[in-house]
């Protein structure tokens, strides 16, 4: 047995620096007779805690009271960081703080308060409820959103403009990191992407991929409350079927790698460096004994080995095969063609066959067959070429998956991630079910026989191509045409054949426009024009200058026409009236009526079809004001004296001059005001 140890197994720079911080500390504040405190664990390994115990080196699970804690004592912030709040009341308290806060983490804290001040919305990629991702939270001036699923992208709300900054958790799974940042981008408009997972975790797990890649076992170590140990073991186990999670010596049981031949063994950062030698060890001493078993033993199965042998007995489901080796060879029905068969029409007892090893041990102690994977070899040798000259691929997609689809090219399952089915965000997957589509592979491990495709990225590829030929075509004020493919609340994406146009909800209609969704529904068919060309990016407009409503509005709404229109919107000193789509007026609330109203909406409402004269208009300003009041029978004077009277307006000047106005000057004032 081959025994591979990570490079890159055990403690990382910051959780070094922290553990031998607490441990130097132990020491100098046992000497001064001070008390030594961890708030939480120092990192997550119980071995490395108990240690610390040992040393006189307490560990707090809160700060609530922080006041039993005696004087000149010092607490050690560990290597996950804590929210800023935590550092004020240890401090408040009269206590030391020594910070071993990881300066990757730190970073993280930087970028996340500097551009939560700044206004923006702020994104968390990481494991909600773990040490670091809290002590994150606790750096936002506003409340940021935590993300470790596609569900939790679904379920955040419509951002609209607002610009949005988006973080990971130093430890988390750099593909499932990368994975939901294409979601995001795809989604939003305004987004900031800070790479912030650590450079030693994404060495790490980088590497225990492509370890657990080559070997028939893998080992990981670690505390089941690391986070990065726990994301190592779920690489591992993606790459070799048979992975296993342990945190010390204990907990490994040596009979399950018998019928490995190479084993790798990698750690989490939380790991001790003698733990992980006592493991490899134990394993080294294995392999005494496998070589004096070998000595015994004719033949060893390995997995993907080609073997001669014959049929022991068969049924129509699955075969006994001897392969010549202690344990008898078990070929399924399913493992011989990926089409039903009986195979007792196939085979007899005796008879000759060849076939690949899949597993050289299953739980019964048999070895697993394949005879269709010996016919897939030529088919794979076709993919590892395609995937060297980056040929474009066309299968046909044979299942759908919750991450993905199963495309088949030539009797190989090929995997798609969802985030590399198609260069937007797509919500259903399941429509592409039975489709013939094309890919490219970017990736091809030959020995997992694992193929991953990337439609995304010949979509990509084709939109540039189509954008640039469109743009070249175009011009600002070209009048184009397109079906609505996207609604948002900041506007809608037409589709103009080659590229997407931004309609943006300013430039819908010469009307008000609340929500684009009650203008235009996906599908639509619109006429609109090329209002400005930056880059790649084309903003459209549906205002065209021979429908604006304000080039007639002068002569169509003289001073003095009487006018009908629409309540719109009021306010408490008017309400506005759409005269027609793109044209509204203001009717004060002084011109309501000849009564006094505190306000519009006393006496009108939303939606009110109303009459009322035009006192003034402005075309240059886009402004009209009317008067319901005009219409209306005049009062008898001595009446309407005797309310200008009541009515007088004091404005004052200062402290101790003050200047009265009659009623109906001063409304004309406030009317001229609040048009403007």
């Amino acid at each position: 047995m081959e025994v591979i140890l990570a490079e890159k197994a055990g403690f990382c720079f910051g959780v070094k620096r922290a553990v031998d911080t607490a441990f130097a500390k132990a020491k100098e504040f046992k000497a001064a007779g001070r008390k030594l405190y961890t708030y939480g664990p120092i990192i997550h390994n119980e071995e490395v805690i108990k240690k610390l115990e040992d040393a006189g080196v307490y560990m707090l699970q809160s700060l609530d009271n922080l006041d039993d804690i005696p004087t000149g004592s010092a607490i050690i912030i560990r290597s996950h960081g804590v929210p800023r709040s935590d550092y004020e009341k240890i401090e408040s308290a009269g206590l030391e703080v020594i910070d071993t806060t990881c300066p990757f983490v730190q970073n993280i804290h930087k970028i996340v308060s500097e551009r939560s001040d700044a206004g923006d919305v702020i994104l968390i990629i990481g494991n909600p409820g773990h040490a670091e991702v809290d002590g994150t939270i606790g750096w936002s001036s506003s409340e940021p959103y935590v993300i470790n699923s596609i569900e939790d992208i679904e379920a955040l709300p419509d951002f609209s403009d607002a610009s949005i900054t988006v973080v990971a958790q130093t430890t988390y799974s750099l593909k499932k990191f990368q994975e939901f940042v294409e979601v995001l981008k795809d989604r939003y408009y305004n987004i900031n992407v800070c790479k912030t997972i650590c450079n030693a975790t994404e060495e790490r797990q980088s590497e225990a991929e492509k370890l657990a890649s080559t070997v028939d076992a893998m080992i990981v170590i670690g505390g089941k409350a690391s986070s990065n140990t726990q994301k190592l073991y779920e690489i591992s186990k993606q790459a070799c079927n048979n992975t296993y999670y342990i945190q010390t010596l204990v907990d490994l049981d040596l009979t399950v790698f018998e019928s490995a031949s190479r084993v790798g063994i990698t750690a989490g950062a939380s790991t001790p460096n003698y733990i992980i030698k006592e493991v490899q060890d134990s394993m080294s001493e294995m392999n005494s004994m496998e070589d004096w078993l070998d000595e015994s033993n004719s033949f060893n199965p390995r997995k993907g080995q080609v073997v001669e042998g014959s049929v022991i007995w068969v049924k129509p489901d699955e075969m006994a095969v001897d392969i010549h080796c202690k344990a008898d060879g078990i070929l399924k029905a399913e493992e011989y063609s990926n089409i039903p068969v009986d195979l007792t029409t196939v085979f007899k007892e005796n008879d000759p066959v060849t076939v690949m090893v899949l597993s050289p041990k299953d739980a019964e102690g048999n070895v697993i067959l394949s005879c269709k994977s010996i016919i897939a070899d030529e088919a794979y040798k076709e993919l590892q070429e395609a995937f060297e000259n980056k040929t474009v691929l066309t299968g046909k997609v044979v299942e759908i998956r919750k991450g993905g689809l199963i495309a088949l090219v030539k009797e190989c399952r090929v995997f798609i991630p969802i985030s590399l089915v198609s260069d937007r965000f797509e919500r259903d997957i399941n429509k592409y079910e039975g489709q013939d589509i094309e890919f490219i592979l970017t990736e091809c491990d030959m020995h997992k026989k694992r193929f991953i495709g990337n439609r995304k990225q010949l979509l990509v590829e084709k939109k540039a191509a189509d954008t640039e030929k469109l743009l070249s075509s175009l011009s600002v004020g070209q009048v184009v045409e397109g079906d609505i493919k996207n609604i948002t609340d900041f506007g809608a994406f037409v589709d103009l054949g080659l590229a997407d146009g931004l309609l943006h909800i300013s430039e819908m209609s010469w009307g008000r426009v609340d929500k684009p969704k009650k203008l235009f529904n996906v599908g639509d068919h619109v006429r609109c024009f090329v209002k400005e060309i930056n880059g790649d990016k084309i903003a459209l407009s549906c205002k065209f200058e021979d429908e604006n409503p304000w080039l007639k509005a002068e002569e169509k709404y003289a001073k003095g026409t009487v006018v009908k229109g629409k309540v719109a919107r009021m306010t408490d000193f008017g309400a506005f009236v759409v005269l027609e789509p793109g044209i509204d007026a203001l009717l004060h609330v002084s011109q309501i009526s000849q009564d006094r109203i505190e306000k519009p909406s006393d006496v009108l409402k939303s939606g009110q079809e109303i009459e009322a004269k035009v006192v003034d208009i402005r075309v240059a300003d886009k402004k009209i004001s009317l008067s319901m009041k005009a219409l209306l029978p005049e009062k008898p004077k001595a009446e309407a004296a005797d309310e200008n009277k009541e009515e007088e307006v004091v404005l004052p000047e200062s402290e101790d001059i003050a200047e009265t106005i009659p009623v109906d000057d001063a409304l004309a004032a406030a009317v001229a005001e609040d048009a403007e």
